[in-house]
């Protein structure tokens, strides 16, 4: 009887060792590793962004950026904010807007209510819209007419509150440049001229160093306080810079920011760039903001321009700061 009991213990000892070199025991039938996708190689074509007074879009996944560089608009396409391509078409062609010249300054906001993208823009110094089905275009300004009929200006920007009133900002000519805003009518396409208020006027030491310029007007809403970020100085100068103000109300009254500029060629957020402004911020993937401006060529040179971006954020004070670490665009293809 124990002689049977010793042999079926032999078996058993054998079968699991025979399963334990099925199952890895063997070298040659261990489970390989999964493959790590290789890192993503890409051919720069240009080692800039080439636009100024540039504005990110978020939208779906990708960023999408628009700016001053030729007649109409390009668009720049990219998913990790480093590396940008340029999209086949232009997003917005002369034929498709009114006006011929002086194509300066877009900003692309989808309106859900409409289920569109519309383009803000200035072109002969008239502030002018148009609209498409997809961030890439084309936009096409279906009646050709500026916003505002009869009267000169620049960089429009809009501002949709949470109540679903439209303001638009942008500059006047009236005693140098002038940030103003109006209600916008619901068609997006005309400003309700009796709310015409003005808001940043170019008053301070900083942004009087060249020109009594106030422009590039973005506005962002972080609890109950309007921000409104803008450009002083002339853009050829190397201190053109950015500050900000703040209100209670889109309409204001403003209050510049005490420690302003908070963007300039001896900030650190500047990181040695010179002539640094008219930029945006924009919402990134994470709900976090960035803002992506323009900076001169080098310090001898003003053009070609080319943007930057920086992480953007507001203290817990209600205070606005741009970082120092830098991303440098380039173009891919």
């Amino acid at each position: 009887m124990r002689s049977i009991q010793n042999s079926s213990v032999i078996c058993i000892l054998l079968m699991l060792f025979a399963f334990s070199l099925s199952c890895g025991g063997s070298d040659s039938l261990r489970a390989v590793p999964a493959k790590v996708d290789a890192p993503i190689v890409y051919e720069i074509i240009e080692d800039k962004l080439p636009i100024a007074d540039p504005y990110v879009l978020y939208h779906n996944g990708k960023y999408y950026a628009y700016g001053t560089r030729v007649n109409g608009f390009e668009v720049y396409i990219s998913e990790d904010l480093k590396h940008w391509k340029r999209g086949d078409h232009l997003a917005l062609s002369p034929e498709n807007s009114w006006g011929t010249r002086w194509y300066w300054a877009p900003e692309v906001y989808y309106v859900a209510s409409k289920n569109r993208f519309y383009m803000f823009y200035t072109v002969d110094e008239h502030i002018c819209v148009a609209s498409a089905t997809t961030p890439t275009g084309p936009f096409i300004q279906v009646e050709k007419k500026p916003i505002v009929a009869n009267e000169k200006g620049i960089d429009p920007s809009l501002f949709i509150d949470e109540d679903g009133t439209l303001y638009l900002y942008f500059v006047r000519f009236t005693s140098g440049n002038v940030i103003w805003m109006a209600e916008m009518n619901d068609d997006l396409q005309s400003i309700k001229t009796n709310t015409l208020t003005k808001c940043i006027s170019a008053e301070e030491n900083w942004e009087k160093i060249q020109g009594t310029i106030a422009e590039g007007p973005s506005v962002l809403k972080k609890g109950g306080t309007y921000y409104l970020m803008y450009s002083a100085n002339h853009f050829e100068s190397k201190d053109y810079g950015v500050g900000y103000a703040t209100a209670s109300s889109p309409k204001g009254p403003w209050k510049k920011y005490t420690e302003n500029p908070i963007l300039r060629r001896d900030k650190p957020a500047a990181s040695g760039l010179v002539g640094t402004g008219h930029g945006a911020p924009f919402v990134c993937a994470d709900g976090t903001y960035k803002y992506i401006y323009h900076a001169h060529a080098d310090n001898n040179s003003i053009g070609p321009r080319r943007s930057y971006i920086n992480n953007l954020g507001i203290s817990a004070q209600g205070v606005i700061s741009i970082n120092a670490e830098v991303i440098r665009p380039v173009v891919v293809k």
